[in-house]
């Protein structure tokens, strides 16, 4: 199962190095990885991806809070949270076909960021079905490259 952890920590040189040095010395893998700093000076936000049962999970958990940098690990997994993701994509757009990939763009909500004679690149926003969507539209002009960042989480405000 996939899980998505929010780990804060202390904005020091070899933070990350430690945290992707947990999950590997463990042979654990991390799909995805964001980090910046939040509000607070001198604090960062780590989104982490990976994949892993409860007992895993418990696992990474537990030793991620024993790192000496770590402010806070949350598991955003069963939490109700609001989850994005972004996506550049360069697509073949010669003649006719730049129209329809324009229609596609609108459809999705996408930006064109770049325009040149033969191609287009395209930045997307959203969730990982909206991503996968759009990549498989796209791939009958062309996808010469994709480029994703990893994925950004937040947890919902409780609201009655």
């Amino acid at each position: 199962m996939r899980h998505i952890l929010s780990v804060t920590v202390e904005n020091e040189p070899g933070v990350l190095s430690r945290v992707a040095g947990l999950f590997s010395g463990r042979g654990f893998n991390i799909e995805t990885l964001n980090v910046a700093p939040t509000l607070e000076e001198g604090v960062s936000r780590m989104t982490i991806t990976t994949f892993g049962d409860e007992q895993i999970m418990e696992q990474i958990v537990k030793q991620l809070r024993k790192l000496i940098t770590t402010i806070k690990v949350v598991d955003l997994t069963e939490l109700k949270s609001i989850q994005r993701e972004m996506c550049l994509v360069k697509v073949n757009a010669e003649g006719e076909r730049r129209a329809e990939i324009l229609r596609i763009v609108d459809i999705f909500r996408c930006k064109v960021v770049d325009v040149s004679v033969d191609e287009l690149i395209l930045e997307v926003t959203g969730d990982a079905g909206k991503i996968a969507a759009l990549l498989q539209l796209l791939q009958r002009f062309g996808v010469k490259e994709i480029t994703r960042a990893g994925m950004l989480a937040m947890k919902r405000s409780m609201q009655e």
